[in-house]
């Protein structure tokens, strides 16, 4: 029985599809999205907090932008602020997120709570974010140091 030119395109599309499935290395499986924070934080001088860490991310898109976000919870102080864009290359890399205390004069030496999160910012084509979703997040407990 002959095989009409869709059939055959079909059965050699198969083949081939078996063929890679069957070739693929263990170790082709994509990494996780990961953040994490490190438990000393810094109280600057010049009224400032710094949380740092490390986070790991696949996958560049020129319509998603990844951001990380850092929260420092101390009392009934919470204070927001940026830690920039992720690099996205499947590789581990230090962030670092400084916020103001000029709003927030409460926040001092001693134990806080730190939330982070790797935030996927989806765009169609324009300025406006059109999707926000957490890839990862971390939370934690933090002791907060005078940095001079």
């Amino acid at each position: 029985m002959a095989l009409s030119g869709p059939r055959l395109a079909l059965a050699a599309l198969s083949a081939l599809t078996a063929a890679t499935a069957l070739t693929a290395p263990a170790t082709a499986a994509p990494q996780e999205n990961a953040i994490s924070v490190q438990r000393h934080a810094d109280l600057g001088g010049d009224g400032t907090v710094t949380l740092s860490g490390t986070y790991r991310c696949d996958g560049t898109s020129p319509v998603r932008t990844v951001q990380i976000s850092a929260v420092l919870v101390q009392d009934r102080v919470r204070l927001g602020f940026g830690g920039g864009e992720a690099l996205c290359d499947g590789r581990e890399h230090p962030w670092r997120a400084t916020g103001s205390l000029r709003m927030t004069p409460g926040v001092h030496r001693g134990p806080a709570g730190a939330e982070v999160r790797l935030q996927e910012i989806g765009r169609s084509g324009g300025l406006l974010p059109t999707s926000l979703r957490t890839v990862a997040e971390d939370r934690g407990a933090v002791e907060l140091h005078r940095h001079s």
